[in-house]
Order: structure tokens, then C-alpha cells, then sequence
């Protein structure tokens, strides 16, 4: 099997020059070139055809987003590995809405960044370890408000919902296809649990936990 070719991308020379000794060591990876900023990434990926682009995002001239969202655009476009020392969630889910494959810091170890790279050039998507707790969260979006009044069952709750919009006890027999008498008895339960004095009581606590209003 041929050797993944990797275009190393940052404006620093001596991060670069790192980077080279400890990707030399790795006889899976091959560094095909190297380029100081974004605009210069563009041409030596049309020159090297690498599998993977090691890139930095705040460079002068073009920045690594940029570049990244412009390889990207390419129908032969190879994948980009982000390597920087940015934490923030802004930065982050940019580099994964320009196209990156994956995003490390800068302190990640050599043997986890030639595993990532490998990765990537598989097509797999590849986060450090606390950045990915943060795409996976962002990916679930917010967690689902817990239910109101939990010491409730779902069916106490529904009746108390209907209570709540006004509703009697054989309105809320016929919609939910009960009984009065099972309607009525359940209502006593609600108000026994909630501690409520009274219908009126269970009311106002309903709405204010918000019931009552769909």
C-alpha cells in the first residue's frame, strides 16, 4: 500500500520544522511539500495532490478556514486535518462547516496525529477528545426540557394538561375516550400529589409550569 501524502500548512517554521521530524518517522505518511500560508496551500495542492492537508487556521494572507472551504470546493478536493492551538467552539465549528475532516490542538502527540491523519485520508472524521465532547453535544442540540410536575404519570400529566385548558371532567372523559368516573378519580390523584387545595390551585400551578397552553 502507497504512503498517505500530507501537504503540511502553517506560517511558522519551526512548528513546521517539528512537524517534519516527527511525520518523518511514520513510513505510513509521506510529506509531499509544504506551504507558509493559505493561497500557497491552493497552488501546491493542485501540484502535489496530497490525500491530506495538515492545516493551520490563522496564517496571514488566506487563512487556513478560508483555504479549507476553497479545497473543499474542489471536486478532487483532499481531506483537511485542522492542527491548531484555537479551543474556542467559533473556531471549531467553522473549520467543521468549511469541510474539515477533523480539528486537533497543536499539544496532540505524534502518535495520535499520524493516527488522524491516517484517519481522514479513509474518510473517517477525526476530533480530539474534548473538542469531540463538544461536536457531539452541538450535534444533539439542546437536551429536551424535563417534563413538569415528574411525580406525575404521562396520563396524570395529560389530564392535568386538559385541565388546565379549561376543560371538565366528561370533555376530558370523551377525548381520551375514559370514564367520568376514571377522569374524576384521577383528577383527585393529581391534586393529591401536587398538594393542591383545590381544581383552581392545580390550575394556576399547571400554567405556570407551562401546561395549558398549546
Amino acid at each position: 500500500m502507497s504512503a498517505t501524502r500530507v501537504l503540511l500548512v502553517d506560517d511558522h517554521p519551526i512548528f513546521r520544522e517539528g512537524l517534519r521530524t516527527a511525520l518523518a518517522g511514520a513510513a505510513e505518511l509521506e510529506l509531499v511539500g509544504e506551504a507558509a500560508d493559505g493561497a500557497q496551500a491552493l497552488e501546491l495542492v493542485t501540484a502535489l495532490r496530497p490525500d491530506v492537508v495538515l492545516m493551520d487556521l490563522t496564517m496571514p494572507g488566506m487563512s487556513g478556514l478560508e483555504a479549507t472551504r476553497q479545497l473543499r470546493a474542489r471536486a478532487d478536493a483532499p481531506a483537511v486535518l485542522i492542527l491548531t492551538m484555537h479551543e474556542d467552539d467559533e473556531s471549531l465549528f467553522a473549520a467543521v462547516r468549511a469541510g474539515a475532516a477533523g480539528y486537533l490542538l497543536k499539544d496532540a502527540g505524534r502518535d495520535h496525529l499520524v493516527r488522524s491523519v491516517l484517519a481522514v485520508a479513509a474518510g473517517e472524521a477525526v476530533f480530539g477528545p474534548g473538542v469531540a465532547q463538544r461536536v457531539l453535544a452541538a450535534m444533539r442540540g439542546p437536551a429536551a426540557p424535563a417534563a413538569p410536575f415528574p411525580v406525575l404519570t404521562d396520563r396524570e400529566r395529560e389530564i392535568l394538561d386538559l385541565v388546565a385548558h379549561g376543560q371538565g371532567n366528561q370533555a376530558i372523559a370523551r377525548r381520551l375516550y375514559l370514564s367520568d368516573k376514571t377522569v374524576r378519580n384521577t383528577v383527585s390523584v393529581v391534586l393529591a400529589k401536587l398538594q393542591a387545595a383545590d381544581r383552581g390551585e392545580a390550575i394556576a400551578r399547571a400554567r405556570a409550569a407551562g401546561l395549558g397552553r398549546g
